[in-house]
């Protein structure tokens, strides 16, 4: 008796050329997304500020490391802080805007702006050092 060999059954060819047309379609796209913002001048030459000294912003509560804070260099609290600025020694909007030590844990700089939520801030800015080396 002779049995018939049974050949597999033939797979068909990967699609190709619907990667190539994804892939194609992906690159114009991102070709087109990348020159939506207008260039910078060629003439242009930006301001650098690397060698400048900083210095906080004189309504800014500096908060130092281990977790107190000052306003225009004297020591106060969170409370008597925003009453400042509510009471026209600071920003109008009740925005506070907070200094803080490098050194100072995270968790210690949340709960300072909770109490300075809690005491009628409405706002809270982190001024920050901004590297563009």
């Amino acid at each position: 008796m002779h049995l018939a060999t049974i050949s597999p059954p033939a797979k068909k060819p990967e699609p190709t050329i619907a990667l190539i047309n994804i892939v194609f379609l992906m690159l114009i796209f991102f070709l087109i997304a990348g020159t939506l913002a207008p260039p910078l001048d060629k003439d242009l030459t930006l301001v650098r500020t690397a060698g400048l000294e900083g210095r906080e912003p004189p309504d800014a509560l500096v908060v130092h490391a281990d977790g107190t804070t000052t306003w225009r260099g004297q020591p106060i609290d969170t409370a008597e802080a925003v009453a400042r600025s509510q009471a026209g020694e600071g920003d109008k909007e009740n925005a506070m805007r907070l200094v803080p030590d490098r050194d100072l844990p995270a968790t210690k700089l949340l709960e300072i702006a909770d109490d300075l939520r809690r005491n009628g801030a409405k706002r809270i800015f982190v001024v920050t050092e901004r590297g563009l080396d």
